[in-house]
């Protein structure tokens, strides 16, 4: 049994079960509404009904029920570690690698590879999630950070909800951009239509903002540099989608072919900032591109 416990704060007057599918972003409103009725979800050590207003301050208890075969072991996949000490560890993962195990997705994932290099890593998000403070989508490749204590674990969770974590990506984009830079402020939620997608919508929606810059425009695409000032999922995918700027590759989010047989998103997150947990010093860690993102950038570059 995975606990998960959170206190309420800017999501009060959410209901119930889409407060938690926000917090728990693998597990859907039925199944999540299957263990409220269980009682394996608390709120102030009290039995709510899924349909329940949060408030600001409530406690929320969340008991997961493991799910047989899915508790992540390990295995021997490489790690490209970009920095280390004895609070965190900052990888670049590759393009294709799921942080942690989901049903579909057991093996080979992030976690499986951590828990093969250390025995240290932090347990706030249970056991599936050892070491995991934030993801990236399993086609998005670049910086992430993980956290070897509990401790770290909360100093970096912290620096992220208080917005002071500077995450910069890369992204190859259809069209071309009219201005050089700007911001995307539309709320995102679940897509209502399609639970596997997230979308702009003031229905059950959280504020995402997010800053692009031009950094080359192309014939037909533009390679911008974007800012999260906020960490919604898929947020980048579907802000550009938003403004008719789909991520090359998103087949999510975008039904436009590319010439190069790209079939997952071209986009990278290339450098991470934030205050180390041990000293309080302010750090920058950044990871280059693969190399088929290089190339197809190259291509592009010999054709203009």
């Amino acid at each position: 049994m995975d606990l998960y416990k959170f206190i309420v704060e800017e999501e009060a007057g959410e209901r119930l079960d889409v407060y938690i599918a926000d917090q728990i972003e693998d597990l859907s409103r039925s199944y999540i509404s299957k263990l409220i009725k269980k009682a394996l979800v608390l709120v102030n050590v009290e039995i709510k009904k899924p349909k329940y207003i949060v408030k600001t301050g409530d406690l929320i208890q969340v008991n997961i029920p493991e799910i047989k075969g899915l508790e992540p072991v390990p295995q021997d996949i490489p790690l490209n570690i970009i920095y280390e000490d004895e609070d965190i560890i900052v990888v670049n993962k590759p393009k294709g690698m799921v942080v942690h195990p989901a049903p579909g997705s057991p093996n080979n994932t992030l976690v499986n590879a951590l828990l093969n290099y250390t025995d240290k890593l932090s347990d706030i998000n249970g056991k599936i999630r050892p070491g995991i403070v934030h993801r990236l989508d399993k086609d998005t490749s670049g910086v992430l950070v993980v956290a070897k204590n509990n401790e770290a674990h909360m100093d970096i969770a912290k620096q992220l909800k208080e917005r002071t974590v500077k995450r910069i990506y890369i992204a190859l984009a259809h069209g071309i951009f009219g201005k050089d830079e700007g911001i995307i402020d539309a709320p995102i939620g679940r897509n209502p239509r399609n639970r596997l997608k997230m979308a702009v919508t003031n229905i059950n929606s959280k504020e995402a903002i997010t800053k692009y810059k031009v950094l080359e425009r192309f014939d037909k695409y533009t390679l911008v540099e974007l800012s999260l000032y906020t960490g919604r999922t898929h947020q980048i995918r579907v802000h550009l989608s938003y403004i008719n700027h789909p991520v090359v590759g998103d087949s999510l989010y975008t039904n436009r072919k590319n010439e190069f047989g790209i079939k997952s998103q071209m986009l990278h997150a290339q450098k991470i900032g934030f205050k180390i947990p041990s000293t309080g010093e302010y750090m920058e860690f950044e990871a280059e591109p693969l190399e088929e993102f290089t190339k197809v950038i190259e291509i592009l570059r010999k054709n203009r």
